[in-house]
């Protein structure tokens, strides 16, 4: 059941077609959000999304996992992919399919000790030659952003454009997930700049229908 204490069985390997199933990721939003993030998690599988990133600043450890465990779970049951944000503690506790990291974050190299070798590592490089770092210690993709600006990260920065898109992608370390501002306006743009899929956080938990939302995302990016 959900929030059960202890692991929820894994297969122990990646699914092979893990990079296809991360064409859209849906983020979820603060619990302070207009729509809690289990209630983001089930609009995104409900809508087709294959990926969702469990990322909450607000909670202590214990709430944390607990909340990690019933996302995961909703997760197992649509056969999709499970990431925790920064959390790599609680990734390896609860045994996400992965974990997503910035500069600040615990080092590439010790989440991959922790997590061992089959967990999916995600990376958010500030320049160049940090992606390449982050890919030899072990990073399997890169998340390249803001791409547009974004209100749910108001510190993330400059935003880098569908430039900066290629920029990464055209560095062959890692395939590139595009994230910040993206939406169902932009996110072919993104993918056309070597992106390999998308990270949305407001353009489903804002949406008026999130399921929908989802939907029509998936449609805009199913060419590519």
């Amino acid at each position: 059941m959900p929030g059960e204490r202890g692991a929820i069985a894994r297969p122990g390997s990646r699914p092979p077609g893990w990079l296809e199933m991360m064409r859209l990721v849906v983020v979820t939003p603060g619990s302070g959000g207009a729509r809690s993030p289990v209630e983001v998690a089930a609009a995104a599988l409900a809508g087709g999304c294959r990926a969702v990133q469990l990322r909450e600043k607000g909670l202590d450890d214990r709430r944390f996992a607990e909340l990690a465990r019933t996302v995961q779970e909703m997760c197992l049951r649509a056969g999709a992919l499970f990431f925790v944000n920064d959390r790599v503690d609680a990734a390896a506790a609860v045994g996400a399919d992965g974990v997503h990291l910035g500069v600040s974050d615990l080092d590439v190299r010790d989440a991959r000790a922790v997590l061992g070798e089959w967990p999916v590592i995600g990376y958010s490089p500030e320049e160049p030659g940090d992606a390449a770092a982050a890919c030899r210690s072990g990073a399997d993709y890169l998340g390249v952003g803001p791409v547009y600006g974004t209100p749910t990260k108001p510190d993330a920065g400059e935003p880098v454009g569908t430039a900066g898109v290629s920029l990464y992608a055209g560095l062959g370390v890692a395939p590139v997930i595009a994230v910040g501002g993206v939406n169902e306006e932009n996110a072919a743009c993104a993918m056309a700049a070597g992106a390999r899929g998308v990270a949305v956080v407001s353009a489903v938990a804002s949406a008026p229908d999130a399921e929908e939302a989802v939907r029509r995302l998936l449609g805009k990016l199913k060419e590519y």
